[in-house]
């Protein structure tokens, strides 16, 4: 279906677009959605953080003596 559209109908879509909603409003639905992803890759990376936080105390809190058991 959409594999016909081509430059003129994209064209056409998009002028169609901007006269319905505004440059305003898509500017601003843009900067949302910039708010949003960066949201996202915040959230992301502190869950990373953590998820690696917390295997490194697992790590730690190996003792040796635990470690000798699971060589025997």
């Amino acid at each position: 279906m959409l594999n016909n559209i081509g430059l003129p109908g994209l064209i056409l879509i998009v002028i169609v677009v901007l006269v319905l909603f505004g440059r305003g409003k898509i500017a601003g639905l843009m900067g949302e959605i910039g708010k949003g992803i960066t949201a996202f890759k915040r959230g992301v990376k502190d869950e990373t953080a953590e998820i690696e936080k917390a295997a490194a105390e697992a790590a730690r809190d190996v003792s040796p003596a635990t470690a000798d058991k699971d060589k025997a």
